[in-house]
């Protein structure tokens, strides 16, 4: 760690305008300290109400997504590393960026359904919200109820960006941009 400029990398995260960068094991806890000083940032940088909640509620599902995926998959804590990024957007708007290791087949599927929401339009989005809430749930399914994702879509200005990178050791790394 030594060679690690900090003063190059928080400069780089100024010039990024980049708010909140985590990378490392992630816990309940964890995501509910960062969720805290995200409410704090969004505060002291006067975001409307509505945005600032848009914001964390999107940071709480991609952190738990994650959380929940490592704790189904029984990784260890080496393999369960997530790195989170939130920033601010164009436009006064800000991007929560996040992303793990993921098996391949498990990043392709959810890289497919992203690619499939992010072809529909508000309207359309509303419209598989309220089809997915009224679906049954199996009773040991080991994912939610899949309305997560169709509202961190329906918060988002623009349609989610997804990028599947294979990575050693037979897993890839998917990682997930939400502007807003």
């Amino acid at each position: 760690m030594q060679d690690i400029n900090l003063l190059s990398l928080r400069s780089q995260f100024i010039d990024k305008r980049i708010l909140l960068c985590f990378n490392g094991p992630i816990s309940s806890g964890l995501i509910q300290e960062l969720g805290q000083a995200l409410k704090n940032y969004l505060h002291s940088d006067l975001a409307s109400p509505s945005l600032s909640m848009d914001v964390f509620a999107v940071y709480i599902e991609l952190t738990q997504n994650i959380s929940h995926y490592v704790r189904a998959r029984g990784y260890d804590e080496a393999q369960s590393l997530a790195t989170v990024v939130v920033g601010r957007g164009k436009n006064q708007g800000y991007q929560v960026l996040a992303g793990n290791m993921i098996e391949p087949e498990d990043g392709e599927r959810m890289r497919l359904r992203i690619q499939e929401l992010a072809q529909l339009d508000k309207t359309e989005l509303k419209q598989r919200y309220k089809q997915q809430l009224r679906q049954p749930r199996e009773q040991h399914a080991r994912t939610g109820a899949g309305l997560g994702l169709i509202d961190v879509c329906r918060k988002s200005t623009q349609p989610l960006a997804c990028e599947l990178v294979p990575s050693d050791a037979g897993k890839a790394f998917l990682s997930i941009l939400a502007t807003l």
